[in-house]
């Protein structure tokens, strides 16, 4: 019996050992399969710059610098090597870049909650992206990791401070991808197509939202590189990606997401093709030969305005296909689903026409465009900021189906043959728009210390006076209470004074489906069938932004009323 025990015991430990070894084994394979090997850099100098300051809130390392205009909107100049100008990006923004990454991991911990399924999702995001920098041109690696010495150490539970730099490019697809896409809605249209009197103009929200904080330090960076056109981009500290830019030569890019399938590895990040383009492409066709040459993670559009052309195009790309759509009028708008004839009629691009907000959302767009006598810069302003529903129909502020989804991280206006583009100031697209005009901007006395300004105060398109409205007031407010009520809902928790809160809350925002839709969801969870009924039939007398919540509410109310 004794022996039976030992040899029992030793089967056991055996086995244990095995194991061990086997789980050590796949840890040791893990790590050198998912370790990213930065680039080889010649020459390291450029980490000694020491940054100077020049006033509040500019800073200059040579002749690169950055700086916050009196509108809160910061711009910055970079020239050099790919990897000094990401040193310099890096040192420059050093504080923007942790205040970034910081409310970008606050998100995440707020959306997964749950540590167990946050280390899952690191480490499946470095097993998804262990070959991420293949899928990347050198130069944008040198530069991305010139920025990565001036990340903070403080999340290298998460990588390295290079892996974590690439693996931030990839955001906009994987988050895009995983949501189907909550976070990203984007809009964009071009008017005056070829149009002989240099009117040309494109306008695009960028409905990529994060949370607030996110948004608070958006970037206008000029670049100066040494290959390539020099351009401007909006974006945010540490992102070298271009979603909405213009080069020297007047080309425009924008990117919008389309209807997509959960990627299986990873490929070139749309914002890295986006900015390639930007850099390389002086027309539509060297455009679209850059565009051909990647391979992306997920399906995407990309709205190209040409001075060269006088016109515009949208670039519909897959990971497994490529479309070039023109349009046969004088406008193009670009949503979130296709139009070509490749992708068009696909059972996912139809699906998702008929399930989301994205062709009402054109629909709306070219309505506004047809109902224009001239699209102008202050013209293109207005029609990215409109709240209204098809026929100017009230259908809440905060609606996806609007082209102001309150939600916008940025909002730009091109016109590529005099080279100007205008920014939005925060808030979303309702503070002013600021105008930089590239042919000023790249031919002057630029680099530090700048003793003027950057925009041509000449050109301001005035604040949207809804930013001063009680109606506004009211919406940030809503978008408070809609909190509170979704994190009592789930956590079970009643309100105070909960009859009369929701009454209130529904009321800030009449027209808007949601509001109903919550107050029906919260009392539904409380087992108040009937007041949930008289919210859910509520909700169902206003424009909702897609199917999958109609859905939710009708499938509510059969359950209430067999």
């Amino acid at each position: 019996m004794k022996h039976k025990k030992k040899r029992f015991r030793k089967i056991v430990l055996y086995t244990l050992g095995v194991i061990t070894l086997a789980l050590v084994a796949f840890a040791i394979y893990f790590k050198i399969d998912t370790k990213i090997t930065p680039p080889k850099i010649r020459d390291f100098s450029a980490l000694k710059e020491v940054r100077d300051t020049l006033g509040t809130d500019y800073y200059a390392i040579g002749n690169n610098w950055l700086r916050k205009n009196k509108y809160g909107l910061w711009e910055m100049y970079l020239e050099g090597s790919p990897f000094d100008m990401g040193v310099a990006s890096g040192k420059l923004s050093k504080e923007l870049i942790y205040e970034q990454e910081e409310a970008f991991v606050q998100q995440i911990k707020t959306m997964i909650p749950s540590s167990f399924y946050l280390k899952f999702l690191r480490y499946f995001i470095a097993w998804f992206n262990r070959d991420i920098d293949e899928c990347i041109i050198p130069e944008y690696q040198k530069e991305i990791y010139g920025i990565s010495f001036s990340a903070s150490d403080k999340f290298d539970y998460i990588g390295s401070n290079y892996e974590r730099m690439l693996n931030y490019h990839a955001a906009h697809d994987i988050g895009h991808a995983l949501k189907d896409l909550a976070l990203v809605g984007c809009t964009s249209f071009a008017a005056n197509l070829g149009f002989p009197d240099s009117s040309l103009i494109i306008g695009r929200n960028f409905d990529f939202y994060i949370n607030d904080a996110f948004a608070k330090n958006k970037i206008v960076v000029f670049v100066n590189p040494e290959k390539g056109h020099k351009f401007a981009y909006v974006t945010w500290a540490s992102m070298i990606g271009v979603v909405s830019g213009m080069n020297d030569a007047g080309l425009t890019v924008t990117i919008n997401a389309g209807k997509s399938d959960i990627p299986t590895k990873a490929a070139t990040p749309i914002s890295l093709l986006a900015r390639e383009i930007v850099q390389y492409a002086g027309n539509f066709q060297e455009a679209i030969a850059i565009a051909k040459k990647r391979k992306i993670f997920v399906s995407e559009s990309l709205l190209i305005g040409s001075a060269a052309n006088d016109n515009a195009i949208i670039i519909e790309k897959s990971p497994s296909k490529m479309d070039v759509f023109r349009s046969d009028n004088n406008f193009l708008v670009c949503a979130n689903h296709f139009q070509g004839k490749v992708f068009s009629h696909a059972p996912g691009n139809v699906k998702y026409i008929r399930e989301s907000p994205s062709l009402y959302r054109q629909e709306r767009a070219e309505q506004l465009i047809k109902n224009s006598d001239t699209v102008n810069y202050l013209k293109a302003a207005s029609i990215l900021r409109d709240r209204k529903g098809l026929d100017g129909v009230s259908i809440g502020i905060g609606n996806e189906k609007a082209m102001a989804q309150m939600i916008s991280h940025h909002s730009v206006i091109f016109m590529p043959l005099k080279r100007q583009m205008w920014v939005s100031t925060h808030p979303y697209q309702l503070g002013k728009y600021l105008e930089y005009n590239l042919i000023k901007v790249f031919g002057g006395d630029f680099p530090a210390p700048l003793t003027h300004g950057v925009y041509d105060s000449a050109f301001t398109i005035p604040a949207d006076p809804f930013l001063n409205s009680r109606a506004f007031a009211d919406f940030k407010l809503f978008k408070k209470y809609k909190q509170q009520i979704e994190d009592a809902t789930d956590a079970d928790r009643r309100l105070n004074n909960e009859d009369q809160f929701i009454k209130h809350f529904v009321a800030l925002d009449p027209d808007y489906y949601l509001g109903y839709k919550l107050g029906g969801d919260y009392y539904y969870n409380f087992d108040e069938p009937e007041k949930a009924k008289d919210y859910y039939n509520l909700s169902l007398t206003k424009v909702f932004e897609n199917t999958v919540a109609k859905k939710h509410v009708i499938e509510r109310l059969k359950s209430i009323t067999p």
